[in-house]
């Protein structure tokens, strides 16, 4: 793989909406379901976390991550569980978000933005890496990150396509294409994000249904007086 400068990840229109797409919290459980009140449910069904691209690919990042920092780091050297941890933390908050979601809204979108940070945090680490060494970042429009990239849209996606790369390339090319993945997790979760928030401010949390519930309850028990 050759060299040059990297920035942003992003992907042609098309992907991205068959990514959108997959970004759904509904589970294969909640879409058999066709209850004519569940609409109105106070715990909505929790979505299969697993199913989320975002959380796979940051699955992998954490793959990555791992064996880059076992490979290429001094034993004993903080980065290495700086790296580590925030990798860890993008997934882990990615499962605790999802696992909030029955009961707190709020909650899911918090943990989400922690997952995004974390992994920006990440990013960094990887950028200055390769700037304290005087290595090369990729081209967004290479064909290095291209590659990466379609390795990427493979679905599910797990870390088999990039464990030979991690495990035999130098820490230049690994590097780069922790970056790569990093940037489509990224864009994914402000995705994420922005689809939380909206269904938030229209539907509101846990607290808003029960109001709304008690009312249509006080309402109906009215009208049967």
């Amino acid at each position: 793989m050759k060299n040059g400068n990297h920035e942003n990840h992003g992907s042609d229109g098309k992907h991205v909406k068959a990514e959108d797409h997959e970004q759904s919290h509904d589970s294969q459980d909640s879409h058999a379901s066709h209850d004519p009140h569940q609409a109105s449910r106070l715990l909505p069904p929790r979505g299969d976390y697993r199913t989320l691209l975002s959380y796979q690919k940051a699955v992998v990042i954490y793959e990555i991550t791992y064996r880059f920092c076992h490979r290429f780091l001094s034993r004993g050297d903080r980065t290495v569980d700086q790296m580590v941890q925030a990798a860890r933390s993008g997934k882990q908050n990615i499962i605790e978000g999802s696992k909030a979601a029955t009961t707190s809204k709020e909650t899911e979108i918090k943990l989400t933005h922690v997952a995004r940070a974390s992994l920006e945090e990440l990013l960094e680490d990887y950028r200055d890496y390769l700037s304290a060494r005087d290595l090369h970042a990729w081209s967004k429009d290479g064909r290095e990150a291209e590659y990466v990239r379609n390795l990427g849209r493979c679905t599910p996606l797990t870390f088999e396509p990039f464990r030979a790369f991690t495990e035999t390339r130098p820490a230049e090319v690994v590097a780069n294409i922790a970056i790569c993945l990093i940037h489509q997790a990224n864009f994914l979760l402000d995705q994420q994000l922005k689809g939380l928030e909206k269904s938030y401010l229209k539907d509101g949390g846990l607290r808003e249904r029960m109001t709304h519930a008690r009312l249509m309850v006080r309402g109906h028990q009215k009208k049967g007086q």
